[in-house]
């Protein structure tokens, strides 16, 4: 990403943390929980690994295909997944914006994106339009969460894992306005 570097590392760390909470997530005793968890930690690793600051690292030529493949695989297992469940689908379209993201970052020159004086790009902005309505939804979701049961594990409580969702969504703004 380009841009200043404090607040790429700021998405670095908000990224990361939400993958580190999706791998204790895993440890969930509900399998659909911890399938869910997997593809959400796989996300925020890639998002923070994305989001270093292109003045810090500037990944080299082959990392961009690498990301192209590794979330193209992501994106595929959650449209197969999809027939269990339309959460998933919210996954194929996080995957797509990797790759897109990815795509974008691997045709500009040294890694670096930008739009010169176009604009935003149609699917930039239909990806911004999409991850800012999931944001506020979520957001919205959150007000009326029930107390907590101390019965429940990390993995298992529905409010954290909705700020897990939140977090990334609102990384995944962050890095989309960057683009």
């Amino acid at each position: 990403m380009h841009g200043p570097a404090s607040p790429g590392w700021l998405l670095v760390a908000l990224c990361a943390a939400t993958g580190a909470y999706c791998l204790l997530r895993m440890r969930s005793s509900v399998e659909e929980q911890r399938r869910a968890a997997g593809g959400e930690a796989l996300m925020g690793f890639g998002m923070a690994a994305m989001a270093v600051p292109a003045t810090v690292f500037t990944p080299p030529h082959w990392a961009w295909p690498g990301y192209m493949a590794v979330f193209g695989s992501a994106g595929v297992h959650s449209l197969w997944s999809a027939r269990a469940g339309p959460h998933h689908l919210h996954h194929l379209v996080g995957a797509s914006a990797m790759v897109y993201m990815a795509v974008v970052m691997a045709s500009s020159p040294g890694g670096h994106s930008g739009h010169g004086g176009s604009g935003v790009p149609l699917l930039t902005g239909v990806l911004l339009l999409y991850f800012v309505g999931y944001v506020l939804l979520s957001g919205v979701r959150l007000v009326p969460v029930a107390a907590w049961s101390g019965a429940l594990g990390w993995g298992d409580r529905p409010e954290l894992a909705r700020v897990c969702r939140l977090s990334m969504g609102i990384g995944m703004v962050t890095m989309l306005l960057t683009l």
